[in-house]
């Protein structure tokens, strides 16, 4: 940003061209990479990337990619109309099994995925192409679907890591995985032995004002429903409660960051249910607001819901489109939830960056 006073004249070319490029789409600065050397080199740096990013996080830049058995597509978010735009067909990088891929967590641009034929943890830009594989030979990097759960976030340093949980035989283990030194390690946590069955589901990890935070709910009705949270600069863990909703039906807490600020929608039910949205103040919840009871619909769908905010509107979705749509008192904002698996298809909501998954 220009100081007052201060033309664009007065600015020497290196400037210009930094300013000038941190506004333009990630896929143009791939292709700016090629104008001389002077530009690849200022392109490839940190600061750059870094700036490029904080100003690529804009909900224009949003895209939808889904997954099934036979292609990997991207669409555009149309905010205007509350639909998906045009798709493009994207082909992986690496090497797979008839799509048998997972998004796993997702995070300015980064999406960590889980190949299913051998269970290895990857770091992959899809508008860079770039990847990375996370697995080794000493087992750390490999992902059991219904027992592991995973986290990408950023620390003070500005190095993007990854949060592995797994349970294995009764033991809970919690690794860090670090883009910067390209390792795993393991880190000390300390919980209440239930939270170690199968019986209790672990969400991926939500990044927000410096902590991540996992829903982890038990998978009968009545059962225990809390959140774990994991400050990422001092790598210390701590519960909170649940939003105080019915325990009489099945329970579901979707964790979303709205402009930095985290949100849950949390359904409650059998075959009615009901939604609320509910914002973390300190470590207690507030409701926001409700929506009206929701007819009887299948349990299917049920498990398929995620939800679209913006222009004032909130909308219930699934992969078949439009289920409900609620009016909301609230300034209108532009939030898609970065859902992570629709039942019958694959995929996430990313923004469009130049985030590397290696340095």
């Amino acid at each position: 940003m220009l100081n007052e006073g201060i033309t664009m004249a007065d600015l020497p070319v290196h400037t210009i061209v930094f300013e000038i490029l941190t506004r333009v789409p990630a896929k143009d600065v791939g292709r700016s990479k090629s104008v001389c050397k002077q530009w690849y080199a200022l392109l490839s740096t940190q600061d750059f990337v870094r700036i490029h990013c904080s100003r690529s996080l804009v909900s224009s830049n949003q895209r939808v990619l889904l997954i099934d058995d036979l292609t990997c597509s991207v669409h555009q978010i149309i905010f205007q109309s509350n639909d998906y735009g045009p798709s493009s067909i994207v082909t992986f990088p690496f090497h797979h099994h008839n799509n048998d891929v997972s998004i796993l967590s997702h995070l300015n641009g980064l999406l960590c995925v889980c190949l299913n034929h051998t269970y290895e943890l990857l770091l992959w830009n899809p508008t860079t192409t770039a990847f990375k594989h996370l697995s080794t030979p000493d087992s750390h990097g490999f992902y059991i679907n219904n027992l592991d759960a995973i986290g990408l976030y950023v620390d003070a340093d500005d190095d993007y890591k990854v949060l592995h949980i797994t349970r294995r035989s009764g033991v809970l283990g919690v690794y860090v995985y670090s883009r910067e030194v390209d390792s795993w390690r393991n880190i000390p946590f300390i919980t209440r032995q239930e939270y170690l069955s199968p019986h209790f589901n672990w969400s991926a990890g939500t990044f927000c004002g410096g902590t991540l935070y996992f829903t982890v709910c038990e998978c009968w009705v009545g059962g225990t429903n809390v959140v774990i949270c994991f400050d990422v600069n001092s790598e210390q863990f701590k519960e909170i409660s649940f939003p105080p909703v019915p325990s009489t039906g099945m329970v579901q807490g979707v964790l979303v960051n709205v402009k930095n600020e985290l949100h849950m929608f949390a359904s409650t039910g059998m075959f009615e249910m009901t939604i609320d949205l509910w914002t973390l103040q300190g470590d207690y919840w507030i409701k926001v607001l409700s929506c009206p009871l929701i007819p009887p619909i299948s349990l299917s769908l049920w498990c398929d819901i995620t939800h679209y905010v913006t222009n004032g509107n909130w909308f219930v979705m699934t992969k078949l489109g439009k289920l409900f749509t609620i009016e909301m008192d609230m300034k209108p904002f532009e939030c898609f939830y970065l859902v992570t698996w629709f039942r019958g298809f694959k995929g996430a909501v990313f923004v469009e960056t130049i985030v590397s998954p290696s340095i």
